[in-house]
């Protein structure tokens, strides 16, 4: 039972953090492209 709890609080660990990446890697690239277009 609780090893089966852990599985599944690791999943969705792993989900969030993909989650948090992506919305960072997002952010980056927003800022990124405003700083490209105040320098073109």
């Amino acid at each position: 039972m609780i090893r089966r709890y852990e599985k599944v609080r690791y999943r969705g660990l792993r989900k969030n953090t993909l989650q948090i990446v992506t919305l960072f890697a997002l952010g980056n690239l927003w800022m990124a492209r405003h700083k490209l277009l105040a320098m073109g």
